[in-house]
């Protein structure tokens, strides 16, 4: 997927912030993509853009509408499909992430054709990919691991091609769930990849590049959670990675969705992940630990951080609180 962007956020009805998340996770990491939203009546969700209607973004040069909101079992509103209609009668494409399919809705799909106009459902990957072969290419790759899901893997990676960037170093995120897609404009998503191909898939997500260019890939689940363990090994051998970076979020007490299982030691979770990943790269290493320390004082913060450091001779950080410059310090010697 291309996703061309300035992008108007659509936020729908969204009953409350936490319905447009993902909207506001595109909004706070592509900024300068982002000229405005689109809100109906009743909407509580304010990403602090302009409001404008599907008029107004046409007429700033909004490439894409991205469906930012999300709701009950992931459908396409029937009270939206009037406002997404007109988008694409204006000459704009639209893209969503939720379960059901804008190419599913009859008069979206026929617009489309109509006004010769892409519709972008993210979740649902349209390239044909090969099998992972396992061959050593160019460039450098930086796969985050975590020891549970939702712990900031995608949140790590794109603070470190930030800081790359601004370092004047070559880093790209590599998306591969549906709000990182947007963030990137591209990638793909890989839960949605027939087993047998994610490791090829994310080969061909992170292909030959210059020597001294890093693709920094988006981790997904842990190999530690019985749910999704089989898509953090397809990332792990698919990245063939250079370089790790251990995810994880201190105050859980079980494994996100399965209370009866305890969370991974750290020593135990870097040592299953290391031996997985040099199946494909020998010379895979880890290089950080980025910690979520929202549930911690900043005191507690502090010593979590000091004290994972000292463990394990690697530069721990919170991405968001202390920023990840110490970790880009180690990726820029290798």
């Amino acid at each position: 997927m291309d996703i061309a962007h300035p992008y108007l956020m659509f936020l729908g009805d969204a009953p409350d912030q936490l319905a447009a998340k993902t909207a506001q996770g595109v909004a706070q990491w592509r900024p300068e993509w982002c000229v405005g939203q689109f809100r109906l009546p009743g909407c509580r969700a304010d990403l602090g853009l302009t409001d404008m209607t599907m008029e107004e973004a046409a007429e700033a040069g909004v490439k894409t509408v991205i469906v930012g909101v999300a709701n009950r079992g992931g459908r396409i509103s029937t009270e939206w499909i009037d406002v997404l209609d007109r988008a694409l009668q204006l000459g704009m494409d639209l893209a969503s992430g939720l379960h059901k399919k804008l190419a599913d809705v009859p008069m979206l799909k026929a617009a489309a054709e109509e006004h010769g106009r892409q519709l972008f459902d993210v979740r649902h990957p349209t390239e044909d990919f090969d099998v992972g072969s396992g061959v050593a290419r160019s460039g450098k790759r930086l796969l985050a691991v975590g020891t549970d899901c939702s712990v900031g893997k995608m949140y790590a990676t794109l603070a470190l091609e930030a800081e790359m960037r601004r370092r004047g170093m070559k880093a790209d995120f590599r998306a591969t769930g549906q709000t990182g897609i947007l963030i990137a404009g591209s990638g793909v998503s890989i839960d949605a990849v027939v087993a047998d191909f994610i490791s090829g898939a994310v080969e061909w997500l992170s292909p030959e590049n210059e020597p001294d260019h890093w693709d920094l890939v988006e981790g997904q689940g842990s190999l530690f959670h019985a749910s999704f363990a089989g898509v953090s090994m397809g990332l792990l051998h698919g990245a063939q990675a250079d370089a790790l970076v251990l995810c994880h979020e201190p105050t859980r007490s079980h494994m996100r969705g399965l209370p009866h299982y305890p969370l991974p030691d750290l020593k135990l979770c870097m040592a299953r992940n290391l031996e997985a990943a040099r199946l494909t790269n020998p010379q895979a290493a880890f290089v950080g630990i980025a910690v979520n320390t929202s549930g911690l004082s900043e005191g507690e913060g502090d010593d979590l951080l000091k004290r994972l450091s000292d463990e394990h001779g690697l530069p721990a950080v919170d991405p968001v609180r202390t920023g990840v410059e110490a970790i880009a310090d180690r990726l820029q010697g290798i």
